[in-house]
């Protein structure tokens, strides 16, 4: 599931700084949730670390982000570490390493790899490229470039396939199914889906199919 908002409620804003998603455990129905207010790189990487909890069967909140993480519990660390190698095996990034300024590496290595600066910005440390001071620098003010560029961004998009997004297409169909069929009262649908009109349902059907 992915979403940036409480519900559907466009002023409720959900803030990467608190958290970056959460893995439900379960052996029947495991749940990742992404926040869907970080980057798109961003939440690769929360992807990644909270695929990690589930292979320990294991819940969390992640809250992190790529950065190497002290006080934590052990089991963040590790999730952190097999994000970060599951997206940008270090034995393959030594590689490409090249005798170059921080910005450089940090555009030209994020996309080879596909992922984001601030992933890179932490391989590079893991890779010993330069020491912890640099990297406390070099961070905090990719951090603050990020910043300034989300806060530029559009906060426009597409409703539909907004929802769809957070709740997952499967589970919409499903619902819209059921709901059609008469087995879910459409209260409880709304309610599920995050909605509030019958139109705003019909809408939602069509997108996944379930209407023509």
């Amino acid at each position: 599931m992915v979403s940036g908002v409480v519900m559907s409620n466009n002023t409720r804003k959900l803030d990467p700084a608190e958290f970056r998603g959460f893995a439900l455990s379960d052996r029947l129905a495991p749940l990742v949730f992404i926040n869907g207010s970080d980057t798109k790189s961003g939440q690769m990487f929360t992807l990644a670390h909270e695929l990690a909890h589930l292979w320990l069967n294991s819940s969390g909140v992640s809250n992190a982000g790529v950065a190497p993480i002290n006080g934590f519990r052990r089991e963040e660390v590790w999730c952190n570490a097999v994000a970060a190698e599951l997206l940008v095996p270090l034995s393959l990034f030594k590689q490409e390493l090249q005798d170059e300024t921080v910005e450089d590496a940090l555009n030209r290595l994020s996309r080879r790899f596909k992922v984001s600066t601030l992933v890179i910005l932490r391989r590079l440390l893991d890779a010993r490229w330069f020491d912890r001071h640099a990297f406390d620098y070099a961070w905090e003010a990719e951090q603050q470039r990020l910043r300034e560029i989300r806060a530029k961004a559009s906060s426009g998009g597409d409703f539909y396939k907004t929802t769809v997004a957070r709740v997952s297409r499967r589970f919409t169909r499903a619902m819209a199914t059921s709901t059609l069929e008469g087995q879910t009262l459409y209260r409880d649908a709304f309610r599920m889906l995050g909605i509030k009109k019958t139109s705003s349902f019909n809408n939602l059907c069509r997108e996944v199919g379930a209407m023509l």
